[in-house]
């Protein structure tokens, strides 16, 4: 089972970009998929969170620019990001926990993680 990231890039102050991760493999249920960030010499932060139903939160640096959505048919969390600032300026992780079998154990998996430049 793996996590792989996409849509990162460099943008402009106010642009938008769009990430996507998709789980592939064995995979029965996923549970929460999440989107965490880090800048270099900064920890890890939580960017915003899906639950298997689609219940949202959000870091209070991002509320009202970022909306995070999931399509469970593919497996698949994104990340849309609207008026992006510098300090948005991160390496992007999408997390999400996953039930291989039917009854197995839920566990956590990270994707490789995609870079997000702002800046003019």
């Amino acid at each position: 089972v793996q996590l792989q990231a996409s849509g990162g890039g460099l943008v402009q102050p106010g642009g938008f970009l769009r990430l996507s991760c998709a789980a592939s493999g064995s995979i029965f249920s996923i549970g929460a998929m999440n989107w965490y960030r880090q800048a270099p010499g900064e920890q890890r932060e939580l960017v915003a969170r899906i639950t298997s139903v689609g219940s949202t939160n959000y870091g209070d640096s991002v509320k009202g620019r970022f909306t995070i959505s999931r399509d469970n048919a593919k497996n698949t969390v994104y990340l849309q990001m609207n008026s992006l600032k510098p300090e948005d300026t991160a390496v992007y992780y999408c997390n999400a926990w996953i039930r291989a079998t039917i009854g197995g154990d839920l566990f956590g998996l990270w994707g490789q993680g995609t870079q997000v430049t702002v800046s003019s």
